[in-house]
């Protein structure tokens, strides 16, 4: 009997063990709380910034450097996630801290799913963030990607002539493609696609004649609705390039009519977005409303105290209870909302 529950026991502790994610690694200065976040990037054209708006978690590192985030708050499907390791001080406020790019700030995107384990060593170079060892296959996609381009960049620059731009884009565009379509996931492909369409890039020019005689941009959106049905990246691709195919056919014998039709499909895609961003937004009401429905009334005096910052001390004087109170109506909370600090409260209520 002993055994037999035993066993029952270690089955079902596997069971919730493969239910979350880790993800855990290591900087190179051995020195502690140094700030890092933990990002996921919904929108595909976000994969080169970094702003306030992605982060789910932030942690720090200990006195040897490392660092680890770990839950089954994460979407059982592959996303894009980043971690970021910012060296600003929490109390700076400026565009450089904003946007990650403060002084030996490092970053690395990922995919993953909430089921994953995923450690990032320093390389033997004692580099940061430029190595991922993961249970998920698809992981390392992007940083291989990036070895593609930086070979790219190299063909690109060798030789500055026209003829060599037109070669090495018909050669990179089709082996790019090739590669992140043999990867069978399809956001390495919107890696791919950011990448090749971004109209800063030398290959825009190639793009726009590249998506009138091929295919693969319709069989890539194919992909992402089968694998992704439900995801706003997917919405956004195939809003986005069917804007791109117009543009690209705007000297086609159609073109009076595209006068009109193009900015209105721009101005569809604005109304799209303005919609995903409302959406988003009266999603997360909901979800506080609902939270908050779970709550008692003295649950929920004590969540304005804390979105005030106030301390289980100052609480308890004001609402005229003991600390020791206080405390039991916190934990109560982390109950019921499923969290398990003062900042989720604060992210889930602000």
């Amino acid at each position: 009997m002993l055994r037999t529950i035993f066993f029952i026991l270690t089955l079902f502790s596997c069971f919730i063990a493969s239910s979350q994610y880790k993800f855990e690694g290591q900087i190179a200065d051995l020195q502690s709380e140094k700030t890092i976040y933990l990002s996921i990037i919904e929108d595909y054209r976000k994969f080169g910034r970094i702003s306030m708006e992605q982060i789910l978690k932030k942690t720090t590192t200990d006195s040897l450097g490392y660092f680890k985030f770990t839950g089954d708050n994460l979407i059982d499907e592959n996303r894009v996630y980043r971690i970021h390791l910012d060296d600003c001080s929490e109390a700076s406020v400026n565009s450089e801290h904003f946007f990650g790019s403060c002084e030996f700030s490092r970053n690395v995107l990922f995919i993953a799913n909430n089921n994953d384990t995923i450690n990032f060593p320093t390389s033997f170079a004692n580099e940061v963030l430029c190595e991922i060892t993961s249970t998920n296959s698809k992981s390392a996609a992007f940083l291989n990607i990036d070895v593609l381009k930086e070979e790219m960049a190299f063909d690109f620059n060798e030789f500055r002539s026209a003829a060599n731009k037109k070669l090495n884009s018909k050669k990179w565009f089709k082996t790019l493609q090739k590669y992140g379509e043999n990867l069978n996931e399809p956001l390495a492909e919107l890696y791919i696609f950011d990448f090749l369409s971004d109209k800063r890039n030398e290959t825009y020019a190639y793009y726009l004649k590249n998506i009138e005689n091929t295919n693969y941009y319709d069989e890539l959106g194919e992909r992402l609705v089968t694998k992704y049905p439900n995801a706003s990246f997917t919405e956004l691709y195939l809003n986005d390039i069917t804007i791109d195919q117009q543009v690209a056919n705007r000297n086609s014998p159609s073109s009076n009519f595209y006068k009109w039709l193009i900015p209105a499909l721009l101005i569809l895609s604005i109304l799209l977005n303005i919609y995903l961003i409302l959406r988003q937004k009266r999603h997360s009401r909901t979800l506080q409303n609902q939270s908050l429905a779970r709550l008692t009334e003295q649950e929920n005096n004590i969540i304005q105290q804390i979105l005030e910052n106030k301390t289980n001390k100052e609480i308890a004087a004001i609402m005229f209870i003991s600390v020791s109170t206080v405390k039991t109506h916190i934990n109560n909370v982390y109950k019921k909302l499923e969290i398990s600090s003062r900042d989720e409260i604060k992210q889930r209520f602000q």
